[in-house]
């Protein structure tokens, strides 16, 4: 298993041209050192986009589902910061799912991530889940200059419950349901012909995904890990 645990917090969004300096502050020196202090936190990325929107994605990977929706993480997201408060109104086109890892495959972790968000259709998601667990993403996992792949199903009703970090954004933030993420430790090139040619639209529209499949490109920005210190 590539990913460090068995939950994982999928986040995208826009930061205003004015907030930008900012968020990166804010990001850096308070807002991940404090998820990684969450007891079943294991580790924080952010990445910026290389191609496709939103500018940021973030990653937060955690021991299991239930860090995610647990005293721990809600205590934070309730109490924000006054930091919190003022980068958090810089932020839009947020999307944001608290998600079961349903598969991880790989050696590790790459300076590249392709991401794709999308939906299932209601009685399709075996079908949808035996293609990606079973089939694809082991395969692509395997491809040279490949060290991640992985699927993530979001749980709706964790990732909907309202909060004051929450009321503190611009609108509310949307919930893609079915995230696959490709890491990639070679370049943008090998990342995008590995996933144009194992994971295109067509053969997950067949097995139930409902378009559009939205689709983003990435670098690696910031780590934080669970034993960083200061």
């Amino acid at each position: 298993m590539s990913l460090a645990g068995e939950g994982a917090a999928a986040m995208w969004h826009d930061v205003r041209a004015e907030g930008w300096d900012d968020f990166y502050e804010w990001h850096n020196r308070e807002h991940m050192p404090e998820r990684a202090a969450i007891p079943g936190f294991l580790r924080g990325r952010r990445y910026f986009a290389v191609k496709g929107e939103p500018a940021i994605f973030s990653l937060y990977e955690a021991d299991s589902p239930q860090t995610l929706s647990g005293t721990e993480y809600l205590n934070r997201l309730n109490n924000p910061t006054p930091w919190t408060r003022r980068a958090g109104t810089a932020l839009f086109n947020n999307s944001r799912s608290l998600c079961r890892v349903v598969a991880s495959h790989g050696s590790g972790q790459g300076g590249l991530i392709s991401t794709l968000r999308y939906e299932v259709a209601e009685g399709r998601e075996d079908e949808q889940r035996r293609l990606l667990a079973h089939r694809i993403l082991p395969a692509l996992a395997d491809r040279p200059g490949i060290c991640g792949a992985h699927l993530l199903v979001a749980d709706r009703g964790a990732s909907d419950v309202q909060t004051e970090e929450k009321k503190n954004r611009p609108r509310k933030a949307l919930v893609p349901g079915w995230i696959v993420l490709v890491e990639c430790g070679a370049d943008a090139a090998r990342l995008e012909a590995a996933c144009g040619e194992m994971l295109p639209d067509q053969a997950l529209l067949a097995a139930g995904a409902v378009a559009p499949i939205e689709r983003g490109l990435y670098q690696l920005q910031y780590t934080r890990s669970k034993n960083a210190r200061g």
